[in-house]
C-alpha cells in the first residue's frame, strides 16, 4: 500500500494532506495533519438519486478518546451520542461545503471526519474542515470546491494564523473562516469588542492562507483524484412548470408582499391547494413538483422586488429594523427575566444565578474544563405556528445557543468580581428570522435585570443579501422569507464599542469583501439602534440582586481560626452547612466564600461562622453556657472554644453568697464582655446586662 501526500506551510506550521493508505473503499479519504493532531475524513455517495426534495448531505464529525490517550467515562466505557462540541464542528464543516454542490443534486452524501490523534496544542476543527473538503475533491462525488479553512487570532495588535490553544486564550479575536480561492464562504467566531475594521482585515489575512490550502488540495487531486461521476440532476418538469405559472404567477406576485408572516403563508398555501386540485389527475411522481414551482415563483418575485425596486416583503427599507419592544421582569420569582420582540420574532430570556458547584464540567479530549456560564436555546414548534416533535435540543438549537453564548460571554464580569455560576435560557416564543440574535438581546437584558454587572450591554442583528452576480442588496434584520430565498445570513452581535460574536452562512459560491464591508456597516448602525431601545428598558445592571437570588459573601479570617471553623473531622463546618443549606469554601489563606440561597440565610450563616472565627471585644453581649462553677465565679462559653470568667461580684447588683445560688452547670446566661487582659483572658458581667434591660 502506498500513500500520496502534499505539504503546505500555514503560518509557521506544516499542514499535510495524505491519501491512499486508509479507508480505501470510501469515495474519497484523506488524513490531514497539523502538528500532532490527525483527522481522517471519509466521504461517500449513494449512487441512487434520493426522492427527497432537498440535497441529503450529512456531516458526522467525531472524536475518539483514544486520540488523547484517554478511556471514556461512564458505565459502558465507549463513545456515545455526539457531544455538543462534535455537533458544532459538524456544522462548521457542513455550512461552507453545502453551497458548492451542483443545483439539483439529490444523491445522498455522507462525510465522516474523525479525530484519530490530538496533541492538545492545535484545535481539531481546522484540520477537520480542510480534510473534509479534500476528501470530496479527490473523490468521484460532484463538488465545486475545494474550500480551505483557517483560524485567525489577534494578539498584541498582530494577526496570528491558526493559533494554538494557549494563544487563543490571550487573543482578542477567535475567528474561523472558510472560503474558496476567490471568495469567503463561511465565518464564525467571537471577540472582545473588536472593531469592524479589525474584523475585516482579519478576514483578508485569513483568505491569503485559505488560498494556500486550496492549492494544496488541488495538487493532491491532480495526483490521485478520481474523475467525477456523471449524475442526473433533478429538474422540474418544464411543461408542468409552464402550466402552474399560468394559473399562479399573478396571485403570487400580489400576495408575496405582506408584512404578516402567517397571513402571507396562509394565502400562499391556498394558492398551492388550488394548483394541486387543478392538477389532481397528475402522475403521483410529479405532484410534489407543484409546490416546488410555487416556491420557485415566490423566490423570483421576492428577489426581483428587492433587487429592482428595493421592495421587501414587509415594505421596509433595506436598512430598516422591524418594530422593537423591550421589557424586563416578565416573571416574578426568577432571578432575572426579559422579553425582546423584533417584528414577529420574540425571545423570553431567564437568568439564574448559582454557586460554583453549579458550573458544568466539560469532558473533552484536551482534558476536563469547567463552564461557569451556560446559555441554552429552545425553539418549540409553536413559535412558527406549527405542530412538531418535542424533545432534546437538535443541531440547530445547539448551534444557535452556542452563538448567543459566545456573544454574551465576552461581556461578563470576571469570576473574581462576580463569583456566581450563570445559566441563561432563551425561550423562542415567536420566530420570523434571527431568533439567535433576539436571544442575545433578551439575554443581555435579563442578566442586567438579575444584577449581573456586564462590561457593556450587547445586542445582535442578522444581515441578508440578494445578488444576481452583478448587483446586490444587503438587507438589515432579515425575516424568514428573506433568509429562505436570499443568499446570506450574517449574524453580528456586539456592544457600542465593538463586535463580540459573528456567524456568516451563504448559499452562493462566495462573497466579495465589498459585500462583507457593507454588511458590517449596516449591522453596526442597526446594533446602535437596538441598544438604544434596550437601554430604555434597563440602562444598567441593578445594584441589588433579586430577593430570590442566592447571595455570596467573601470574608477573611485569621489562619489560626481555620481549624476551629472546620472542627474535628469537619464537625463544625458540616453542622453549619446542614443547618443553613449554604455552601462554604475555605481557602488556605483564610479566605472564606459563602453561598446562601437568599439574604436571610446568608445572615444566619455569617452569624454561625462568626461563632467559630470571631474573638470577642469589650462591649459585646453574648448568650453563653455555664461550663464550670468555682468559689470566685463561673466560666462561661460565649463562642465555640472561647470561655470567659464572670466573677461572683458580676452576677447581681446585690451581694450573693455562692455562684451556685444563682446558676448551674449547662445553664444559658446572657453576659457582656467587660474586659480582655494582655493574655486574651475574657472578663464577663451578667449584672451589667440586667441593669440595662
Amino acid at each position: 500500500m502506498q500513500s500520496t501526500s502534499v505539504t503546505c506551510k500555514i503560518g509557521n506550521k506544516e499542514f499535510i494532506f495524505e491519501s491512499g493508505l486508509l479507508a480505501k473503499q470510501a469515495a474519497g479519504a484523506v488524513l490531514a495533519r497539523l502538528g500532532g493532531t490527525s483527522i481522517l475524513s471519509a466521504s461517500v455517495m449513494d449512487h441512487k438519486t434520493s426522492d427527497a426534495d432537498f440535497f441529503p448531505l450529512t456531516v458526522n464529525y467525531s472524536e475518539k478518546y483514544y486520540a488523547a490517550g484517554k478511556i471514556p467515562g461512564g458505565f459502558f466505557k465507549r463513545e456515545g451520542k455526539p457531544r455538543e462540541k462534535e455537533i458544532l464542528v459538524s456544522r462548521l464543516i457542513d455550512r461552507p461545503i453545502r453551497p458548492l454542490f451542483p443545483d439539483g443534486f439529490r444523491n445522498e452524501v455522507q462525510i465522516v471526519p474523525t479525530a484519530l490523534s490530538v496533541d492538545s496544542i492545535n484545535p481539531q476543527d481546522i484540520p477537520a474542515i480542510n480534510c473534509a473538503s479534500c476528501s470530496l475533491v479527490i473523490s468521484d462525488i460532484p463538488f465545486d470546491g475545494p474550500i480551505g479553512a483557517v483560524r485567525i487570532g489577534y494578539i498584541n495588535n498582530a494577526f496570528v494564523i491558526n493559533p494554538e490553544y494557549k494563544e487563543i486564550e490571550q487573543s482578542s479575536l477567535d475567528l474561523v473562516i472558510a472560503g474558496t480561492k476567490d471568495a469567503i464562504m463561511m465565518v464564525e467566531g467571537c471577540c472582545s469588542m473588536v472593531s469592524e475594521e479589525i474584523l475585516l482585515e482579519g478576514m483578508k489575512e485569513a483568505h491569503k492562507a485559505i488560498a494556500v490550502l486550496v492549492n494544496a488540495q488541488l495538487e493532491l487531486a491532480q495526483k490521485i483524484g478520481k474523475p467525477k461521476k456523471k449524475i442526473t440532476l433533478f429538474t422540474i418538469d418544464p411543461e408542468l412548470e409552464k402550466k402552474v405559472r399560468a394559473i399562479s404567477s399573478v396571485r403570487i406576485e400580489k400576495e408575496s408582499f405582506n408584512p404578516d408572516k402567517l397571513n402571507r403563508q396562509e394565502t400562499l398555501d391556498s394558492i398551492l391547494a388550488e394548483a394541486e386540485e387543478k392538477f389532481s389527475d397528475l402522475d403521483e411522481k410529479l405532484k410534489p413538483q407543484i409546490k416546488m414551482v410555487i416556491e420557485k415563483i415566490e423566490k423570483e418575485v421576492i428577489r426581483r422586488g428587492i433587487l429592482a425596486d428595493n421592495k421587501r416583503p414587509d415594505g421596509r427599507a433595506v436598512d430598516q429594523i422591524r418594530q422593537l419592544d423591550c421589557r424586563i421582569d416578565i416573571l416574578p420569582q426568577v432571578h432575572g427575566s426579559a422579553l425582546f420582540t423584533r417584528g414577529q420574532t420574540q425571545a423570553l430570556a431567564v437568568a439564574t444565578l448559582g454557586s460554583p458547584h453549579d458550573e458544568q464540567m466539560m469532558d473533552d479530549l484536551e482534558g476536563n474544563s469547567y463552564k461557569k456560564f451556560m446559555l441554552h436555546y429552545n425553539f418549540p414548534p409553536f413559535s412558527v405556528g406549527e405542530c412538531g416533535r418535542m424533545g432534546g435540543p437538535g443541531r440547530r438549537e445547539i448551534g444557535h445557543g452556542h452563538l448567543a453564548e459566545r456573544a454574551i460571554a465576552r461581556v461578563l464580569p470576571s469570576h473574581n468580581d462576580f463569583k456566581y455560576s450563570i445559566r441563561l435560557v432563551s425561550e423562542i416564543l415567536e420566530s420570523n428570522g434571527s431568533s439567535s440574535m433576539a436571544s442575545v438581546c433578551a439575554g443581555a437584558m435579563s442578566l442586567l435585570a438579575a444584577g449581573v454587572p456586564l462590561k457593556a450591554p450587547v445586542a445582535g442583528i442578522a444581515m441578508g443579501l440578494v445578488t444576481d452576480g452583478k448587483n446586490f442588496r444587503v438587507l438589515t434584520d432579515i425575516q424568514g422569507a428573506e433568509d429562505h430565498y436570499g443568499d446570506m445570513d450574517f449574524k453580528v452581535a456586539g456592544t457600542r464599542d465593538g463586535i463580540t460574536a459573528f456567524q456568516l452562512d451563504i448559499k452562493v459560491e462566495g462573497l466579495t469583501f465589498a459585500i462583507i464591508e457593507q454588511a458590517l456597516a449596516q449591522a453596526k448602525k442597526a446594533r446602535m439602534e437596538i441598544l438604544d431601545k434596550m437601554q430604555t428598558a434597563i440602562p444598567q445592571a441593578r445594584k441589588e440582586l433579586a430577593p430570590s437570588a442566592p447571595r455570596f459573601e467573601k470574608i477573611t479570617i485569621k489562619k489560626d481560626y481555620i481549624k476551629n471553623l472546620i472542627g474535628p473531622g469537619g464537625k463544625n463546618i458540616k453542622s453549619i452547612t446542614e443547618a443553613t443549606g449554604s455552601d462554604i469554601n475555605i481557602e488556605d489563606d483564610g479566605t472564606v466564600y459563602i453561598y446562601s440561597k437568599d439574604q436571610d440565610t446568608l445572615k444566619r450563616t455569617l452569624a454561625e461562622v462568626n461563632k467559630f472565627t470571631h474573638f470577642p471585644e469589650p462591649g459585646e453581649i453574648y448568650e453563653g453556657t455555664v461550663r464550670k462553677i468555682m468559689d470566685f465565679g463561673a466560666f462561661i462559653e460565649i463562642l465555640p472554644g472561647v470561655d470567659g470568667l464572670c466573677h461572683i461580684s458580676e452576677f447581681a447588683e446585690t451581694r450573693i453568697r455562692s455562684v451556685s445560688d444563682v446558676t448551674k452547670l449547662g445553664a444559658k446566661l446572657t453576659v457582656k464582655v467587660i474586659g480582655i487582659d494582655d493574655q486574651n483572658r475574657v472578663n464577663l458581667s451578667h449584672k451589667q446586662v440586667i441593669s440595662h434591660s
